[in-house]
């Protein structure tokens, strides 16, 4: 799709069970505002969706957690979320959640469109059951042991390690969530959606033609699932809290999560154009634009209409149930749109470890707006300029300081500061005359290279937004302010006002064009510095189509009073949240250990233990896989024989790191094929709960092939 006509921007609901961290904000919610000042700024036709995803399994384990009911869990934190994006500046033009009636409704008749055409398929089937809390395990209250990978903290429907797609009753040593005790399998009847019959469908080979030009994570992920073949899912559960199936004969029985949660998107639009047709503002609403005097576009347009481009952003663990299951679920229903494209970010660790809200393990944004009071865009800036848009990133509060200290305040602000403050000592805040017939050969000189390098700047900043490339885009943004500190230290028109006021008219001129241009700008990264600077130059009607005008603040023009954007964050602040991490990391350490992490397994007999054949190979050579991230190719010599094995371990080891390495190897693992290839074994690793795996390395002295006993 070339032009759409209008842009319908979903980012991931939230659950509702406690409040947003950076991890969120960097993974969709900031790039996904981002996008859409972006687009309205350059006059699209957008709305953008969101809410509260109030039906998922960690929803009731909070409320058993807390002793209060799921419904007095998804009300506070729905409160808490929508009030903290708000004060950070994501603009939604609607955030819903999914326990209102419009949801419910919306989501039983897609869900009696998809029975009545005969989609689903009706089967009994053995799930596990909980024999001490009496009810039925949703795949999110059974946890064990990941048979791919080996993580001992794997999930009934997923494995958030290795990304393998599981049925609880592929996990080794499964445990329930609520008593920790072993379940028990007994029939009961769901409907599953046969995404193995759709896989094969014409309609849905012609839509994932698409991912070839979305983002490799997207591809590799799904194509991963696909070479395996997809499976039938169930689509409801024995449940008592969510969206009831509406059937008869399935009472108890309530919508999966998955099938309920992306119909959020559908309703929450129903919401919003009912109440902008009103014309008046919704009360849950976070956006100043959702009541318009133009009548929106109708509901059929945004969700009907093969003129608007359909896009979602996501965190990378939302890959597979926005690329695959959902457009199913839309194209099986038959009236909906499918994505246009879903740029899915991937994770965020903090300080050296991976985010982890059981843990406390994270920076909370309600907590940094109290923390840091007015400075949203500090933190907008610095998560934008260290976004996971291709691979993992870390943020740290040194790393903070260091990019709004010698960025924000030093390139930026500082620029900023410096022109208002000499406009206001040389012209009392007024704009002045630029005669450029009075330019000197060494101001031209500077004014053409100065004015090149923000041309091609902006230039390219338009290109990375609608490439959504915002990292590159946000670096883009801070080289026209880096030209203008250049502008200024070439001219010195504190020293040139001396001799020569003509030529320093035309330099303040110049610099006060580049100004507006930055603050032009800024309302797409920065929206709340954006807001006063444009005050600061009282033109509060700067757009973004103006950053092609030479004149933005024309002479005689009255400035306002001078204001400092960013100040210096201090070694105090910084200090204050690593201690903050450190108490959180001492009272982790005192913790005892989750139930079934590093818990020892079941006993095993020797009989057991002496069906492994564990040999030591030494690794030849190392590739990485084309198009997977984390597996490498291996040749390992066995001392026999030379085996291929496939290792998921790239994101530890560079390829040319364990060339030559000795390493324990399962030899008499059953050959399995993944992307294509063989893998003839798979080596031992030892790992923690924090994402960190390590090979098990035998000496160098040991010969390959030798026995591990």
């Amino acid at each position: 799709m070339t032009h759409p006509k209008r842009y319908l921007i979903t980012a991931a609901l939230p659950y509702a069970n406690g409040p947003v961290h950076i991890g969120h904000l960097a993974g969709c919610y900031l790039p996904a505002d981002i996008y859409v000042r972006f687009l309205k700024a350059t006059g699209k036709d957008v709305l953008f969706i969101c809410g509260s995803d109030e039906h998922g399994v960690p929803i009731t384990i909070k409320a058993k957690k807390e002793g209060i009911t799921p419904q007095q869990v998804v009300d506070k934190y729905h409160e808490m979320m929508k009030n903290s994006f708000a004060e950070f500046g994501i603009d939604f033009s609607y955030y819903g959640r999914t326990s209102s009636k419009t949801h419910h409704e919306t989501a039983q008749e897609f869900f009696k469109t998809l029975y009545e055409k005969g989609v689903f398929k009706e089967e009994i089937t053995k799930q596990y059951y909980d024999e001490n809390a009496k009810q039925f395990l949703a795949d999110r209250y059974i946890t064990g042991t990941c048979p791919r990978c080996g993580n001992t903290n794997a999930y009934g429907d997923q494995c958030e390690k290795c990304g393998t797609s599981l049925n609880a009753t592929d996990l080794i040593n499964p445990k329930s969530a609520l008593s920790g005790e072993k379940p028990v399998l007994k029939e009961t009847k769901n409907w599953f959606l046969p995404m193995d019959n759709i896989q094969k469908s014409d309609q849905f080979k012609n839509y994932i033609k698409r991912f070839d030009s979305w983002k490799s994570n997207i591809k590799g992920q799904c194509n991963s699932w696909l070479t395996e073949g997809l499976q039938p899912r169930a689509m409801t559960r024995d449940l008592d809290w969510g969206v009831p199936v509406p059937l008869k004969d399935a009472e108890g029985k309530v919508l999966y999560v998955w099938f309920d949660a992306p119909i959020g998107y559908i309703s929450a639009t129903k919401e919003y154009l009912n109440l902008a047709s009103s014309l008046q503002p919704p009360a849950n609403s976070n956006s100043l634009q959702t009541a318009s005097s133009q009548k929106p576009a109708a509901f059929s347009d945004w969700w009907q209409n093969d003129e608007t481009a359909l896009i979602h952003f996501i965190g990378k663990d939302n890959i597979v149930f926005h690329a695959i299951i959902f457009p199913m679920m839309l194209m099986t229903h038959g009236k909906y749109i499918l994505p246009t494209n879903i740029p899915a970010n991937e994770f965020l660790n903090l300080e050296g470890d991976k985010i982890s809200t059981s843990r406390n393990w994270a920076v909370w944004l309600h907590e940094y707006l109290v923390d840091f009071p007015n400075r949203q865009d500090e933190l907008r800036y610095v998560l934008t300029s260290i976004a996971p848009e291709t691979k993992d990133s870390e943020f740290t509060w040194k790393d903070y300081q260091t990019r709004v200290n010698s960025e924000l305040v030093s390139i930026f602000g500082n620029f900023v500061n410096r022109v208002m403050v000499l406009s206001e000592k040389f012209y009392d805040g007024i704009v002045p005359e630029s005669n450029t017939e009075l330019h000197s050969e060494n101001l031209k000189t500077a004014q053409q290279n100065a004015f090149d390098e923000i041309a091609k700047s902006v230039k390219q900043m338009t290109d990375n937004l609608t490439a959504v490339k915002l990292r590159e885009a946000l670096a883009d943004f801070i080289n026209i302010a880096r030209a203008g500190n250049k502008y200024l230290a070439d001219t010195e028109p504190w020293k040139l006002v001396k001799t020569d006021a003509e030529q320093v008219n035309i330099i303040m001129f110049d610099a006060l064009q580049i100004c507006a241009k930055l603050a032009i700008a800024a309302d797409v990264f920065l929206p709340h510095t954006s807001k006063k600077f444009k005050k600061m130059l009282n033109k509060t009607a700067l757009n973004w189509n103006d950053l092609s005008h030479a004149i933005l603040v024309p002479s005689a023009h009255q400035l306002n009073k001078a204001e400092i954007l960013y100040k210096q964050v201090e070694d105090e602040e910084i200090q204050k949240q690593l201690d903050r991490l450190d108490t959180i990391k001492k009272a982790n350490s005192q913790q005892p250990a989750a139930k079934g992490i590093n818990e020892v397994k079941t006993d095993i007999s020797y009989e057991d233990f002496e069906k492994l054949d564990l040999r030591v190979g030494k690794i030849l050579e190392a590739e990485k896989v084309a198009k997977a991230d984390k597996l490498l190719k291996l040749i390992v010599d066995l001392g026999f024989e030379k085996r291929t094995i496939l290792s998921g371990i790239a994101e530890y080891y560079k390829p040319e790191e364990l060339i030559g390495k000795n390493v324990t190897v399962v030899a008499n693992l059953a050959p399995r094929k993944i992307r294509g290839i063989e893998s003839q074994g798979m080596l031992l690793m030892a790992g923690n709960d924090f994402g960190k795996l390590f090979v098990v390395s035998p000496e160098n002295e040991i010969e390959a092939g030798s026995v591990v006993k």
